[in-house]
């Protein structure tokens, strides 16, 4: 599906912990991600992600976890890096909201 595969917070950490090369993207703002962000995520802004995506083509065979604020905005990155070839989407379930309410860590570096 062009949503990927939905991802509990729990169930995103056993990814993560599985797959030490799992690419995380926050697609969120700048300012958003300096207030807390998953460990490890690389920034991209959505309205950056369709000229980013095409740099990121060798990755493809690696899992991505996808997150955003609520769980909206994810679905066109999703899109985005269907299209490109990437295949083990994974989108963070009510993205950063659901990952804080798990009292999940944020980190600000």
């Amino acid at each position: 599906s062009n949503k990927g595969s939905f991802l509990s917070p729990a169930m995103a950490i056993r990814l993560m912990n599985k797959h030490d090369d799992t690419l995380i993207f926050d697609v969120r703002t700048a300012a958003d991600y300096k207030n807390g962000h998953i460990k490890g995520a690389k920034n991209i802004p959505l309205s950056d992600f369709s000229s980013s995506v095409d740099g990121l083509s060798d990755d493809k065979n690696k899992p991505v976890l996808v997150y955003c604020n609520s769980g909206n905005t994810v679905t066109r990155a999703i899109k985005l890096l269907k299209k490109a070839g990437f295949e083990k989407v994974n989108n963070l379930e009510g993205g950063i909201a659901a990952w804080k309410e798990a009292k999940m860590p944020l980190s600000k570096k």
